[in-house]
């Protein structure tokens, strides 16, 4: 048995004004053939696991092409046609193979092209034929549509943010395309989407976590192969932006639908659930302080680059600076400029800066600070987070600053922080310290949730704020939660019975 496997993952901000460029992709990854196997193998990711998987039971692998980067505005049209080449290329080298284990992520869009997974899909179908079972991981906060689930034969959803099991779900692509070679299985797919959006919510706690668990028992019955809750990706303006229940079932199409209606109501019923109550950064040191543990970590969830966001927004840091802290260091903050001038300079010497806010008007206003280079690195590190374990990272030219008693990480390539790697690489080791502030929503959980003592989350303006009422959609379908009042579902008759 031969797998066809690849990879086409972004998630897209639409609401960011840096656009996703074929040079942006090639910055993470652009790969061909064997590269994806070798970067892949043996790490807890989608690919990772299907790599693995594979060759466990000695199936071939033909590694096709990798496009991934990190989220960013929408994806430009000559990037889109790019990869769209290079994957019907790829493809077409191959002859002889009797499935394909795709790996993308669900809320993806292009200049011009709402669905970018459910064009790549239809693409993929049209080369393979009707025969070749397709099989896809997505990320959970995928705005699924109807056109996923038409071009493919399973859809499977990481369940856990952090995306702590993306490896399982490659394993599972892998397992599933067997059963359907096999003739074993006849999956049979019911989506239903719900008028809702939340913000980022972390499954190990509820109400993410109570839907997860109605899913899990749904997927007790016999012929229930997936019951997959889908956050949705709520900062990207399409009509199909929303969550999601998906359920498949092997040959049993009225059960999927049946299921995935009765976990949407439940899902429905928890909606209020979703909606926290914000807390300002200055806020949040306040509460940071008064623990008598440490370290506290606060974490910056409106500029969180896994969500499209610049990642050299200021507002948290500018409010530690401001409050005279004592063992507090903050990683890390995006800005090129910055780090550059850090190298140049050396370490050990004091430079006059503007830090941060510098992509947009949104996310702060740029620091002028006086500060001391501390140390200086390459950025280059291995991820040693549960979340995508072993990924090499390479995020520049970094360098530990120090101002008012805050020790600043800066480095040269966009991302959040998802395990204390960045910290050790600049000598610092988080137990030691007060506070530990960083930019991202949940997947730094996985990593730092053994090793805190709490967990601050604090909110600003920002392209990935808790607030969806500072966003100007345009596209949206209406009436949506939380942004309508409930009367005007039960006008709307948006959850009748046939859908929820």
């Amino acid at each position: 048995m031969k797998i066809l496997t690849g990879q086409v993952s972004h998630e897209t901000n639409t609401f960011s004004n840096v656009q996703t460029t074929e040079e942006l992709f090639k910055l993470w990854e652009w790969d061909h053939k064997e590269d994806i196997v070798t970067k892949h193998r043996k790490v807890r990711d989608y690919l990772g696991g299907i790599v693995d998987r594979a060759e466990e039971l000695g199936i071939g692998i033909l590694p096709t092409f990798s496009a991934f980067t990190y989220p960013s505005g929408l994806i430009t049209q000559e990037a889109f046609q790019s990869i769209k080449k290079e994957l019907v290329q790829a493809i077409r080298e191959y002859s002889d193979y009797d499935a394909v284990c795709f790996a993308m992520h669900g809320a993806g869009t292009v200049d011009g092209v709402d669905d970018l997974e459910g064009e790549l899909m239809e693409l993929i179908r049209t080369e393979i034929g009707n025969e070749i079972p397709l099989v896809v991981t997505l990320d959970l906060h995928g705005n699924l549509t109807q056109k996923m689930v038409d071009h493919s034969d399973v859809l499977l959803g990481v369940n856990f943010y952090p995306h702590t099991d993306s490896y399982e779900r490659g394993i599972e692509a892998v397992d599933v395309a067997c059963q359907i070679v096999k003739g074993e299985l006849k999956p049979t797919s019911h989506l239903t989407k719900l008028p809702m959006m939340i913000p980022t919510s972390t499954t190990n706690l509820p109400p993410a976590k109570t839907i997860n668990e109605y899913c899990w028992e749904a997927e007790k019955h016999p012929s229930v192969i997936d019951c997959t809750f889908f956050h949705g990706f709520p900062y990207t303006d399409i009509p199909d932006v929303g969550v999601s229940i998906i359920t498949t079932t092997n040959n049993d199409p009225e059960l999927a639908k049946e299921l995935s209606a009765q976990t949407a109501k439940k899902l429905w019923e928890h909606r209020n659930e979703f909606i926290p109550e914000p807390i300002s950064p200055k806020e949040g040191i306040e509460l940071a302080l008064a623990e008598s543990g440490a370290p506290i970590v606060i974490n910056e969830t409106s500029d969180n680059p896994g969500g499209g966001t610049p990642g050299d927004g200021t507002y948290l840091l500018e409010a530690m600076i401001e409050s005279n802290l004592e063992k507090a260091c903050f990683g890390y903050i995006y800005d090129p400029e910055v780090a550059e001038k850090a190298h140049e300079c050396g370490a050990g010497r004091y430079i006059d800066i503007e830090l941060g806010g510098k992509t947009d008007n949104l996310h702060g206003r740029p620091l002028k600070l006086h500060a001391y280079v501390k140390c200086l690195s390459d950025g280059q590190f291995f991820q040693s987070s549960p979340m995508w374990q072993g990924t090499k990272v390479n995020l520049g030219k970094s360098t530990r600053l120090v101002v008012n008693g805050v020790d600043i990480i800066v480095c040269s390539v966009k991302s959040q922080v998802l395990d204390e790697q960045i910290f050790k690489l600049h000598g610092i080791d988080v137990s030691e310290y007060k506070i530990v502030a960083l930019k991202s929503s949940q997947h730094f959980r996985a990593a730092f949730e053994p090793i805190t003592e709490k967990i601050i989350t604090v909110d600003s303006p920002g392209l990935s704020t808790i607030d969806f009422t500072s966003f100007d959609y345009k596209r949206l379908r209406r009436p949506i939660f939380p942004l309508d009042r409930e009367e005007e579902f039960a006008d709307a008759k948006i959850l009748a019975e046939e859908n929820v």
